[in-house]
């Protein structure tokens, strides 16, 4: 019976959280928001719009969403060339891949932004499918985009492992039924990732890896 391992992106296989970071303060500031690095930080992981209502508010202006979205696309881009992967990601993908496990990335990036990170990455060889923000009408920490992931490759939720780094990951792995791992690359602490929902927790995909024997992947 199929397994699969579904994998958030931003934080958990490339270490790019602190420059989305860096891209949302710059955008939110051109727009006369100022905005603390830490809150922003703590909001990664979240859709574009999702993540400005969790910033500014709901009573916002929502006429404004749009282009700080497009501000914060443009500031992030320039960075595309120096994407890298966290130490172990594609050995990871690949041990994985070969033990006959679906790798589905699910990832709020699209387009230009998700072949950068692939790039970055470089284990297109071990990867399934892509479940992208564009597919569901809610992302993270809504179930769907898991759920939407698990669909794609025809896998129960009991045959899955989820693995992120925020506790957006971790919220709708949970929501979905599935298994959840967290990461503490991303910088969310680890009893953050526990309270969401973490069945385990390692520093990274090489951390994770080498300890795959006794990891939440061993009782699938």
């Amino acid at each position: 019976m199929n397994r699969a391992a579904l994998f958030d992106v931003d934080g958990t296989l490339a270490d790019t959280n602190h420059l989305h970071v860096t891209a949302w303060w710059e955008a939110l500031r051109q727009a006369g928001h100022h905005v603390s690095t830490h809150a922003i930080h703590r909001a990664v992981g979240l859709p574009g719009e999702d993540l400005l209502g969790h910033l500014l508010g709901e009573d916002r202006d929502h006429g404004d969403d749009d282009r700080l979205s497009t501000a914060h696309d443009t500031l992030y881009a320039t960075y595309f060339d120096r994407l890298a992967a966290l130490p172990g990601a594609a050995p990871l993908l690949r041990e994985l891949a070969g033990a006959g496990w679906k790798i589905v990335l699910v990832t709020s990036a699209k387009d230009r932004e998700l072949t950068a990170l692939r790039q970055a990455i470089d284990a297109d060889d071990a990867i399934t499918d892509t479940a992208t923000s564009d597919d569901v009408e809610t992302g993270k920490p809504a179930a769907e985009p898991v759920r939407h992931a698990l669909e794609l490759v025809h896998v129960p939720a009991e045959r899955a492992v989820f693995v992120g780094d925020t506790v957006w990951d971790m919220k709708a792995a949970t929501r979905a039924g599935v298994t959840c791992v967290g990461l503490l690359c991303g910088g969310i602490p680890r009893a953050d990732l526990r309270e969401a929902g973490a069945a385990a927790v390692y520093s990274d995909p090489a951390d994770l890896l080498a300890h795959l024997d006794t990891s939440p992947f061993s009782a699938r």
